[in-house]
């Protein structure tokens, strides 16, 4: 079983209008409402690929219930999120069609107390014990502490669990101490790491704080990734134009995969970027298009070096 971990749930409300054109009115032409948050995204990616998932995190109020029924339909999918007091967030992507850019809204989330952040590790501690590897993603809600990652890394690590890390900001740098075995920032988030905005010295930097492999999301230009056994850059073949809201969480994903169905590195990225590129594809996150990835599979250009750390 493949454990996701999403502390700050979200009902994703993805809108599409016609253009996206700031002080006027707008008509929508077609909404979509999904679980949300990066490690749900994540979920949903990897029980479409086959695999057994868990997903926990909190999860509360009207926004919550709405959530937890649509997840109860979401198929390979297994319902762990531990309930708050607080309500839920949304998230509102507004998706421009005539240039097929997204806008995003994100509210906050709840404000989570000491004993429900309490409650929360023991369960995660008891998950663990059935977990193939563990994916913690996203932000932090309000009132969790900002050391939170780091603790849940260390934990997976006590039980031999394979971690991989995907936030931002102080939990990031903080989180990368304790060792993950893999984070997966984008390039703002590498740069604000590390103060480095060339990306494989900025990798490689990131790589000396602590995680064993370091893997850069450059959007349409694809990954780089560095570790003990070498560095390489996956590119795909060619650029898709879409939403590409989730294609990060999708490429968490392919990583996934490709760690619990032990992939050498080079097929674990092209895993990852043809997911990712799938994505863009998909009008909401969390999904991505089956014929499109399996045609850029093949195709994704994995250059690098074995021996170079």
């Amino acid at each position: 079983m493949i454990l996701t971990v999403t502390l700050n749930t979200a009902v994703d409300i993805t809108y599409r209008v016609r253009a996206l054109t700031p002080h006027a009115s707008h008509r929508v032409t077609e909404v979509a409402e999904r679980p949300g948050g990066k490690g749900l995204n994540v979920a949903r990616v990897l029980a479409a690929l086959g695999h057994e998932v868990t997903v926990t995190g909190f999860t509360g109020g009207a926004t919550g219930r709405a959530l937890r029924e649509q997840l109860a339909h979401t198929p390979g999918v297994v319902d762990a999120l531990v309930p708050v007091g607080g309500a839920t967030r949304r998230t509102i992507a507004v998706v421009d069609e005539t240039t097929g850019d997204t806008t995003q809204l994100n509210e906050p989330g709840p404000t989570v107390s000491p004993a429900e952040w309490s409650a929360f590790q023991e369960a995660y501690g008891e998950l663990l014990r059935s977990a193939s590897a563990v994916a913690l993603c996203g932000s932090l809600p309000p009132g969790v502490p900002v050391g939170a990652y780091a603790g849940l890394v260390r934990a997976a690590r006590a039980r031999a669990v394979p971690v991989l890390l995907d936030t931002s900001g102080e939990p990031l740098r903080r989180g990368v101490a304790a060792r993950p075995d893999i984070v997966k920032p984008n390039a703002e988030e590498l740069a604000e790491l590390t103060g480095s905005h060339e990306p494989w010295q900025a990798t490689r930097d990131a790589r000396r704080r602590g995680a064993h492999t370091v893997v850069a999301s450059l959007g349409a230009e694809g990954l780089l990734a560095v570790n003990a056994e070498g560095r390489w850059r996956a590119t795909p073949p060619r650029q898709v134009r879409g939403n590409p809201t989730g294609a990060g969480d999708s490429a968490v994903a392919g990583l996934m995969s490709g760690l619990v169905d032990h992939l050498p590195w080079p097929q674990r990225l092209a895993r990852a970027v043809a997911l990712s590129a799938a994505t863009v594809l998909s009008p909401v996150a969390g999904e991505f298009d089956r014929r499109t990835y399996e045609e850029l599979l093949d195709r994704v250009a994995v250059t690098g070096d074995a021996t170079a750390a």
